[in-house]
């Protein structure tokens, strides 16, 4: 069996492979929490993981994100991005961090898109107030929350990741919340096929191959403290979000699903 057949399972200090094709979804739900579980555990273990801790259950902080994000901000992806859409959480603060003090607008969403998305202008926002502006708490003191019409177009998505494979597989918490966004910018128009999608990791986070799902977004940019991996998947992101998926509970719990719905049907021809 050769290593682009294979899975992670456990060993001694990281990661191992098994077979992973053709698995049911069941067992690609299964494959990717346990992927889940031996990453958040071995990051523990080695002491990679930073402030929150435990890591279970949360997009891991780990030593060197400040790093990560310094080299993803060199290139030219960021650089010539005038609005990001990046991720709330802990290890993605210094990317946040980066693009407000290089003058870049941001999107973030709230912690489980429950009070949707908010809108940061650096040219809004005092110099010296930069810094806690990247920081989620001060994101809402900073920014704006918008409606899904005021949002602009995005030129770069940085997602929070678990785990992630050099074909651009992405393993997140397990909430489907950086696909809905996703999703959801793309019902809207300000994302497509070619707008890149950046993480940073920990190089324990690359793993060899991860299965997908159908709404799984990829990843084209992975930056750890020590490299870029320029991701070489095929598979075309989604378009949209799978409406047959979606649950009385998920449109309770996320009100833009519905906002969305409403601008959808406003936009059909009689």
């Amino acid at each position: 069996m050769g290593d682009s057949n294979k899975i992670h399972k456990r060993t001694r200090d990281g990661p191992e492979w098994r077979q992973v094709k053709n698995l049911s979804e069941d067992e690609v739900s299964r494959v990717k929490a346990n992927i889940r579980k031996r990453v958040w555990d071995l990051m523990e273990r080695r002491n990679i993981a930073r402030f929150p801790r435990p890591v279970t259950g949360r997009i891991p902080n780990f030593e060197g994100a400040d790093q990560a994000a310094k080299r993803l901000a060199d290139l030219a992806i960021f650089q010539r991005a005038k609005v990001l859409k990046v991720n709330p959480d802990s290890p993605q603060r210094w990317v946040r961090q980066a693009a407000l003090t290089q003058g870049k607008r941001l999107i973030t969403p709230t912690p489980r898109l429950r009070k949707g998305f908010l809108l940061l202008d650096p040219a809004k926002i005092p110099e010296n107030s930069l810094r806690a502006a990247s920081t989620i708490s001060g994101a809402f003191v900073n920014g704006r929350h918008v409606r899904l019409q005021e949002l602009p177009r995005v030129d770069l998505v940085v997602a929070g990741s678990v785990a992630v494979s050099p074909q651009g597989a992405r393993v997140g918490k397990g909430g489907g919340y950086s696909e809905i966004e996703y999703a959801v910018l793309r019902e809207m128009q300000l994302i497509d096929e070619g707008t890149p999608v950046a993480t940073t990791v920990h190089d324990v986070q690359v793993l060899d191959e991860i299965p997908e799902e159908r709404h799984d977004v990829r990843v084209t940019c992975i930056v750890t403290p020590s490299r870029v991996i320029q991701t070489r998947g095929g598979r075309s992101q989604p378009k949209g979000i799978f409406w047959e998926d979606v649950t009385p509970e998920m449109s309770h719990n996320i009100p833009l699903l519905a906002e969305l719905m409403r601008i959808k049907k406003e936009a059909k021809p009689e």
